[in-house]
C-alpha cells in the first residue's frame, strides 16, 4: 500500500487537475452515505420500536420478521441497531466537532502568536498526550453521572491535542505566506488576522484529521458503553449491544457480529474517507 501510494505521488498532474486517488473516497463516501440514510430512515424500515420486549420471542434467529433476530429480551435487533446508529454517530459527531474546534483554536493561536505561549500551550499539549485517552476517558465517566453530556465530556476533554499540533503545524507554514506579511504591513489587528487569514487556509487538513479522528471516537465511546460507563440502559448503543450480547455469543454469535460489523464498518469507511481527503491535499501541495 504504501508503494502504491508512493508511485501515485510520482505520477504528474495534467493542467493543474488531480488525478484519481489510489485510495478512492467514492466507495467509503457511498458506505458512509447509506449507514446514514438507513439510520434516517429507521422508522421505515422496522415496524418494531426498539424498546418492545416480547419474551415469547427472545433469542430468535434471524428471519423474516426479525432480519437480525432478537436479543436476550425479545426485542428487535435491526430496530435496536438503527436506534443505537443514532445515538453513537450523533454523539460522535459532537465530540469531534468540540474538540476539532477547540482544538484548532488553541493550535492557531499558539502557532500565529508564538513564543511563551506558544511554548507553553505545546508544554500542556505534550503532557496531556502522555495520558492514555481511553483509560481518562472511562475514569471521568465513572465519577460523573452517566449522560450524553458526560459521555461528551470524557471523551473530548483529551481529544482536542491533535487537532491543536496539526493546527500549529500549518499555522507556522502559512505564517511564511505573502499575504500574511502583507496583512500585518497594513496593520490589520491579530482576531481579524487569524480570524480572516489563518482559519480559512488550515481548514483543509483540519477537516481531514476529523474523519481520522472520527473512527477512533466512534470506537472511543462504544468503548465506554461496553464497559458500563457510556449509554445506560435501555437507551441503544452499539458498544452496549456487544456488552449484553456477550453471555449469548455462543448461542446466536449474530448478537455480537452484527453490532460489531456496525463498529468496524462506520469506523473503517470514515477513517478511509479521512486518508482520501489527507493524500488529495498531499497531491495538490505537490502541484
Amino acid at each position: 500500500m504504501g508503494a502504491f501510494a508512493n508511485e501515485t505521488l510520482r505520477q504528474p498532474f495534467s493542467k493543474g487537475v488531480l488525478r484519481p486517488l489510489p485510495m478512492s473516497a467514492a466507495l467509503p463516501l457511498a458506505t458512509l452515505a447509506v449507514i446514514v440514510l438507513l439510520i434516517a430512515c429507521a422508522p421505515l424500515l422496522t415496524p418494531y420500536d426498539h424498546n418492545d420486549q416480547i419474551l415469547t420471542d427472545r433469542l430468535a434467529l434471524p428471519s423474516f420478521a426479525h432480519p437480525f433476530g432478537t436479543d436476550h429480551l425479545g426485542r428487535d435487533v435491526l430496530s435496536r441497531i438503527l436506534a443505537g446508529g443514532r445515538f453513537s454517530l450523533a454523539i460522535t459527531t459532537v465530540t469531534v466537532l468540540i474538540a476539532g474546534v477547540f482544538g484548532t483554536l488553541v493550535g492557531a493561536f499558539s502557532g500565529r502568536t508564538g513564543g511563551a505561549v506558544d511554548e507553553t500551550a505545546m508544554r500542556v499539549v505534550d503532557i496531556v498526550l502522555v495520558f492514555p485517552e481511553l483509560i481518562v476517558a472511562f475514569a471521568l465517566a465513572s465519577m460523573l453521572k452517566p449522560s450524553f453530556a458526560t459521555i461528551v465530556l470524557a471523551v473530548s476533554i483529551f481529544a482536542w491535542t491533535p487537532y491543536a499540533r496539526l493546527a500549529r503545524a500549518v499555522t507556522l507554514e502559512v505564517n511564511t505566506r505573502e499575504f500574511m506579511e502583507a496583512a500585518v504591513a497594513l496593520g490589520s489587528p491579530p482576531i481579524f488576522i487569524l480570524r480572516r487569514h489563518v482559519l480559512p487556509n488550515i481548514m483543509g487538513p483540519i477537516l481531514a484529521m476529523g474523519f481520522l479522528r472520527f473512527g477512533q471516537t466512534l470506537i472511543t465511546i462504544a468503548g465506554l458503553s461496553y464497559l458500563g460507563v457510556g449509554a445506560q440502559p435501555p437507551t441503544p448503543d452499539w458498544g452496549a449491544m456487544l456488552a449484553e450480547a456477550q453471555p449469548y455469543m455462543r448461542r446466536v454469535p449474530s448478537l455480537t457480529l452484527i453490532p460489531g460489523a456496525a463498529i468496524f464498518v462506520t469506523a473503517l469507511s470514515v477513517t478511509l474517507l479521512g486518508q482520501s481527503l489527507m493524500l488529495r491535499m498531499q497531491l495538490r501541495s505537490r502541484a
